[in-house]
């Protein structure tokens, strides 16, 4: 292994799922890490301790299913990548079916024993309130990794608003359903753009950026009804002053506003032509815009909603085209904090314009435990490779975490980013047709798991060889 060039520590804010895995994988390279917890000198709203990694909502990590199911997956490369969350996780596992649910107590207390055993991690207790300036950075804040969470400081916070140029990140994100192309009835549904524009901005182009299922008068009716009256989901008292993110009132709220509001809205029928009835002109239509870059996955147009998961499902699934729908997110509301990082990041989890940051975790707009950690894992070992002064390769979009990196970094519409948990829908396309969805999810998993074996040989034999 190549001698760490650098005299000082990497700095890890955040001793959350992401910090705490960053601050290990840094470790077990050989670097030495300070890890800065502001807890219990300054608590949040929605932890109960000062145990790091402490899991503030469910005692689930979700299905453990690595043969068909994406999470299952993600499961997986991380046990292979040496990670300390999966590895405390399943030493306290508790019965949950197929899912890897934790004693939360147990589990926590396990991740702090292990970062305070080991020797080349140092935990700092107390709140890092601002980022150094570009003028005024000290040497020994030359490699740091933020990774906050949904519960960032205000003060924090404000820092990094001023490093990104955002001017919020604390938010209500009501953010849309995403749909799996696949599963889209396209006898009823058809691709067109508004007036036929196209995104290219090729004037005699064609545009079909968008698929759009048409509802008649009655289906509208009976779809603004079903919103107004549908199951939501509630604030909690110390969510109840954040705003919502700007553009992005739930649907059932504009509902709520008028019966025709939707429909000189997000479900506007004009400029459009169904392509199966063409003589017929939709009362209403529902679009759905491409989510990735590789077009398996599509967002529901102003479909931001805070009803309950169940809810949706039943009333989403009466739009016509969308009857049998597979989601790859259903829509949600929640206060969290994010950053942009599709525009802000590169392919390391680097800031653009201050390389010295990284992001990890949720703030970098990955949803769940899961994911949180799998972020923390690859910003640890990036900065690690930095320090040896070596640059190796991302892991590979076939795999889950690298599906999950190319999202945020790159493979997300910076336009509409919104927080996204792993799915086989952010991962390339099979090569060849592979018949049936179940079929199709374990190819996907066995390509992931023998990508990453690959990947993981070839990094270990550069490190080894430089």
């Amino acid at each position: 292994m190549k001698k760490d060039t650098s005299p000082f520590p990497v700095r890890v804010i955040g001793g959350g799922l992401a910090g705490s895995e960053a601050a290990w994988q840094l470790a077990r390279a050989g670097i030495p890490v300070i890890l800065h917890e502001m807890r219990p000198d300054r608590p949040t709203q929605a932890h109960q301790t000062s145990s790091l990694a402490e899991l503030v909502c469910s005692n689930s990590l979700r299905s453990d299913d690595a043969t068909s199911n994406a999470v299952g997956v993600l499961h997986e490369e991380m046990r292979r990548c040496g990670s300390l969350i999966l590895s405390c996780a399943d030493a306290n596992r508790v019965p949950a079916g197929g899912a890897l649910a934790v004693d939360r107590e147990g589990y926590a207390e396990m991740v702090e024993a292990r970062i305070n055993a080991e020797p080349l991690i140092t935990l700092e207790r107390g709140e890092i309130d601002a980022l150094p300036k570009p003028d005024a950075a000290p040497d020994n804040w030359d490699s740091v990794i933020i990774a906050t969470g949904p519960l960032t400081s205000p003060e924090l916070a404000a820092s990094i608003c001023e490093l990104t140029g955002e001017d919020n990140l604390a938010f209500f994100d009501a953010i849309s359903p995403i749909i799996h192309r696949d599963s889209i009835d396209m006898s009823k549904a058809w691709m067109q753009s508004r007036y036929d524009k196209a995104s290219t901005g090729v004037v005699d182009s064609v545009g079909k950026d968008y698929i759009n299922c048409p509802l008649d008068q009655a289906q509208y009716a009976a779809l603004i009804e079903a919103l107004i009256t549908g199951e939501k989901t509630e604030f909690r008292e110390w969510e109840r002053d954040t705003p919502y993110f700007e553009g992005c009132l739930p649907i059932e709220v504009m509902a709520e506003r008028g019966p025709q509001t939707l429909r000189f809205g997000p479900m506007k029928p004009v400029g459009l032509t169904n392509e199966h009835s063409p003589d017929i002109k939709a009362y209403a239509v529902v679009q759905l815009r491409q989510d990735n870059a590789l077009g398996t996955i599509f967002n529901m147009v102003g479909f931001q909603t805070k009803l309950k998961h169940g809810e949706q499902i039943r009333i989403l699934r009466t739009i016509p085209g969308l009857e049998k729908a597979e989601f790859a997110r259903l829509g949600g509301l929640h206060r969290n904090t994010f950053i942009n990082s599709p525009k802000q990041l590169d392919a390391r989890l680097r800031h653009k314009l201050r390389p010295q940051f990284r992001f990890a975790g949720q703030i970098t707009g990955v949803e769940g435990y899961v994911e949180s950690a799998a972020i923390g894992l690859l910003a640890g070992r990036f900065a690690a490779q930095e320090r040896m002064d070596r640059e190796l390769p991302p892991p590979p979009p076939e795999t889950a975490l690298g599906a999950l990196l190319s999202h945020i970094t790159g493979g997300a519409d910076a336009d509409t980013f919104q927080p996204m948990n792993v799915n086989f829908g952010l991962f390339p396309p099979l090569e060849g047709r592979v018949k049936g969805k179940r079929n199709r999810k374990i190819a996907h998993a066995e390509r992931a798991l023998a990508a990453l074996d690959r990947w993981l040989a070839e990094t270990e034999q550069r490190v080894d060889s430089a």
